[in-house]
């Protein structure tokens, strides 16, 4: 459940469901994407070629468009409009971060459809979710909605299953009171090394636990695939799917794995020190397959999210030389420590601990002083990210 917190008493949340669609709204939702997907690649060819389109540029192409095609026509204006809204906002902030995060063409195999409508384009209808063009689609109440939805998200996973994501308010639930800090040091062999043991965070390795199906699985794949462009057989797509189902698994583990980490830390403490640590760097050392499965990058956020939805005060780290100072008195070693060298000694005040443990230390020191600078330690700014 993804969310946007406001200062006050609510708060925007999405609230995802399950749907069944039966086999004409399947084929109606599908046509659906594949309009909005070729209205988002005219936009991205028109930045290509070197114009700038701006929403009101894209809202006249998409008029044009429409009275010119009877394709364009037959499916939802809000539906089309939402995807050039998208589009538009995707490139405001390429530009802004000087041409990072581009939008790229979205091909028919590589791309999962993704549909959104606003408040004037569904409604619920005894339990249905009812979309334009007469689609009816039911869903799965495994909740209820806190609030009536101001907008829907419907998407469709690798599985082939679909969900609807509505966009809701709710109100604030106060977080408990807690005092005391935690510095919190991200790694591979322990995914979060905390300042204090009771919360950290273990490398659990779902993915390793069903590394033996899903090669089966994949071999399976490699044997029926026909060597051949073109649609494959039924039970190549049978193998596709299993090996598709057996990744989400490990996926959705990890995933319920920090939220329920992420919820203890928050709710126990006051001040969070989280490393600012990208580690995107990992995908290309030998460590790719264990940082990929440990999710360091959905830890964090998930860590931040909470802790700002909660009110707690969270600060985030720079990692520079965090490993080669002293979380006690603050002397830093005169060599970077190797990978292989699991315990920090300092030589001045004779303090050993666990590398990482020191290092969670040294971040919860550097958040607690709100110093800019300790002895080479430094720190981002201090300002909340996405607060």
């Amino acid at each position: 459940m993804e969310s946007v917190t406001f200062p006050g008493v609510e708060e925007v949340v999405r609230y995802n469901y399950r749907l069944r669609p039966g086999a004409i709204a399947q084929r109606a939702l599908t046509a659906e994407w594949h309009r909005c997907r070729f209205l988002w690649n005219e936009a991205v060819h028109h930045q290509k070629s070197g114009l700038r389109p701006t929403l009101g540029k894209l809202s006249k192409l998409l008029t044009q468009a429409r009275s010119n095609s009877a394709w364009l026509r037959d499916g939802s204006q809000v539906a089309q409009q939402q995807t050039l809204r998208t589009c538009a906002q995707a490139l405001d902030h390429s530009f802004k971060v000087k041409g990072r995060g581009r939008p790229v063409f979205k091909a028919r195999k590589n791309s999962l459809p993704s549909l959104e409508y606003t408040l004037r384009g569904f409604s619920l209808r005894e339990g249905r979710l009812i979309l334009p063009k007469g689609v009816s689609v039911p869903v799965v109440w495994s909740r209820e909605l806190p609030s009536d939805p101001t907008s829907v998200r419907v998407t469709q996973d690798s599985l082939g299953h679909w969900y609807a994501s509505f966009v809701v308010h709710r109100d604030t639930e106060p977080a408990p009171d807690a005092v005391g800090g935690i510095g919190v040091d991200w790694g591979v062999s322990t995914t979060a090394t905390t300042t204090s043991s009771e919360f950290d965070l273990p490398y659990l390795g779902h993915r390793q636990r069903c590394a033996a199906e899903l090669a089966k699985a994949q071999r399976k794949m490699s044997r029926r695939h026909s060597g051949k462009r073109g649609p494959q057989s039924r039970g190549y797509e049978r193998a596709k799917r299993d090996a598709a189902r057996l990744q989400k698994k490990a996926a959705r583990q990890t995933e319920h794995q920090s939220r329920v980490w992420a919820k203890s830390v928050i709710d126990r403490h006051a001040l969070i020190a989280v490393e600012d640590f990208t580690p995107k760097f990992l995908a290309k050392s030998t460590m790719a397959r264990n940082a990929s499965d440990a999710a360091i990058g959905l830890a964090k956020r998930e860590l931040i999210d909470r802790g700002l939805r909660a009110g707690r005060k969270v600060v985030l780290v720079q990692p520079a030389y965090r490993t080669m100072t002293c979380s006690r008195c603050f002397a830093r070693a005169k060599q970077r420590l190797g990978f292989a060298e699991r315990v920090f000694r300092c030589h001045g005040c004779r303090y050993t601990a666990g590398r990482d443990r020191n290092a969670a230390g040294v971040i919860l020191a550097v958040a607690e002083r709100g110093h800019t600078s300790v002895e080479d330690v430094r720190q981002s700014d201090p300002s909340l990210r996405g607060g």
